[in-house]
């Protein structure tokens, strides 16, 4: 940890453990990117979950304040120790097609769903909270707005949802670095789809591939 710098706590999970309630945190990752696809994930933490001092989870942040090396490493501690988690995407054709506001909305819906019904199956009888970053999701089977709360940079305040951010991130980047190899002219193992100087310099030199995300009126950015 350097020096005033801040972590996420579990000041919102405390809340609903003390209700007996099992937390979902929930957080999407290429939502601002030019290409690839949207990556959300959600993690639930066992109930009154902690760590010791020197556990490398004290490490979990917002993953774009994490190095690449650490994030690895933090997002298989993050697994080990989860009760639920699940990593899910929406690809670009969903994304040319209906826009990356109702494509993030379905990412959310489908890892919520996921965890909900690992939980169902492991015959766990508790009830879910949900933290989210940014905003509520609306519509998903058995978790109303009022068993929900959204936090704007919940990444930053909610172990929860820094967790699901590291794990989507990791996931996402993995993906990116694959992709970089069937389209090598736009850099997507270095940049993961967002719009760096370089990308739209490539864009500008070779038209957009079959991975970006032409609703997105890549235009404005060039």
């Amino acid at each position: 940890m350097t020096k005033n710098q801040t972590y996420p706590s579990f000041e919102e999970e405390i809340k609903c453990w003390a209700q007996d309630k099992l937390v979902i945190g929930v957080d999407e990752v290429g939502r601002g990117a030019f290409a690839g696809p949207i990556v959300a994930a959600a993690v639930v933490m066992p109930l009154s979950f902690s760590f010791p001092l020197e556990s490398i989870l004290k490490e979990v942040n917002d993953s774009k304040q994490v190095k690449p090396l650490l994030r690895i490493k933090l997002s298989e501690e993050i697994k080990k120790n989860a009760l639920f988690w699940s990593i899910e995407e929406v690809n670009v054709s969903v994304i040319n097609k209906h826009g990356i506001g109702t494509a993030n909305r379905m990412v959310f819906r489908k890892v919520i769903s996921d965890v909900i019904r690992a939980s169902k199956q492991s015959k766990l009888d508790k009830e879910f909270y949900l933290l989210v970053d940014g905003f509520h999701v609306k519509f998903v089977r058995d978790i109303g707005l009022s068993h929900q709360k959204a936090i704007v940079k919940g990444d930053e305040k909610s172990f929860s949802i820094a967790a699901a951010s590291i794990i989507a991130k990791v996931y996402r980047d993995r993906l990116m670095k694959k992709y970089h190899r069937e389209f090598p002219d736009f850099g997507f193992g270095r940049n993961k789809g967002y719009g760096t100087r370089k990308h739209r310099e490539a864009i500008k030199l070779y038209g957009l591939s079959g991975l970006h995300r032409k609703s997105f009126h890549l235009h404005k950015f060039l």
